[in-house]
């Protein structure tokens, strides 16, 4: 049997009783290590769960799956997923692929960014179709994203704005990919982007649904015990300090409810805040 089994937000004991239970049984346990980011340590993984863990990197899981599936029809073998299973389409690839092999398989949920952000006061079923804001490079700066920010605030639902990991890979002179060590793209570095691309609109003869008082929110390390949060215009998303990763942005839908204003009040910035805006609490 292949399981398929989401840790929660990060830290290992956000791992559900059920889950943890197939771990203790597996025989092999990988760890999807590049898709999301843990708040702790793989080794603070295997001493929770009394076991020993396999790094999957991404060549592995996309290109050498055959290596994770390798007996999975005669003995259990679990694969972990920061968040839920299904937050990537790698592992619905992995599950067709088993499939195909004839080796069952079961999926075990948990929390993920996708409905933990309701944790600002927005509720989640006015939220629209997600995005991914990726690193701008000097010859690489895609805005296409911002097409589906319109129409989500056109229909005054908001979005989800997962923000990008950047690692570069080199090959070893056996020709296997290493990565580096990613970065983490904060809110303010997506908030800088996205009034750049503004800009860019405007230069076109374009007002932008999105504007520079737009109200959103920062979200950072959710479910952490160090979670931050901070409500304000994308203007004053630009200067926020959220600490490190992970961070994710949401544009609000425009019309709010009025309960929703209520919550987010709890994470106002303050307007005289400075241009280093250091934000505290949950």
């Amino acid at each position: 049997m292949l399981y398929l089994i989401g840790l929660g937000l990060g830290d290992a004991k956000d791992i559900t009783v059920k889950g943890l239970d197939v771990v203790r049984g597996c025989s092999r346990v990988y760890l999807e290590a590049y898709t999301s980011v843990l708040t702790v340590g793989k080794e603070a993984l295997e001493e929770f769960y009394g076991r020993s863990l396999i790094l999957a990197d991404r060549e592995e899981v996309e290109q050498e799956a055959d290596t994770i599936l390798k007996g999975a029809d005669v003995s259990d073998v679990a694969f972990l997923v920061v968040g839920d299973p299904f937050g990537a389409t790698t592992h619905s690839d992995l599950i067709l692929r088993a499939t195909k092999l004839g080796i069952p398989y079961r999926v075990i949920h948990n929390a993920s960014i996708m409905n933990a952000v309701g944790c600002c006061g927005l509720q989640l079923y006015k939220f629209g179709e997600t995005v991914s804001i990726v690193f701008w490079t000097d010859t690489w700066r895609p805005e296409s994203f911002f097409d589906k920010v319109k129409r989500n605030r056109h229909s005054g639902v908001h979005t989800l704005c997962l923000l990008g990991k950047s690692g570069s890979a080199r090959s070893s002179y056996r020709g296997r990919k290493i990565y580096e060590p990613p970065r983490y793209m904060s809110v303010n570095q997506a908030a800088q982007q996205l009034l750049e691309i503004i800009q860019n609109h405007r230069e076109r003869g374009e007002e932008p649904e999105v504007t520079e008082e737009t109200l959103c929110v920062g979200l950072a390390r959710v479910g952490a015990e160090d979670q931050q949060i901070a409500a304000g215009t994308l203007q004053q998303m630009r200067t926020v300090d959220l600490g490190g990763p992970l961070h994710s942005l949401i544009i609000t839908g425009g019309s709010l409810h009025p309960l929703e204003m209520e919550m987010l009040s709890l994470f106002s910035i303050p307007e005289s805040s400075s241009d280093s805006q250091s934000v505290n609490g949950r």
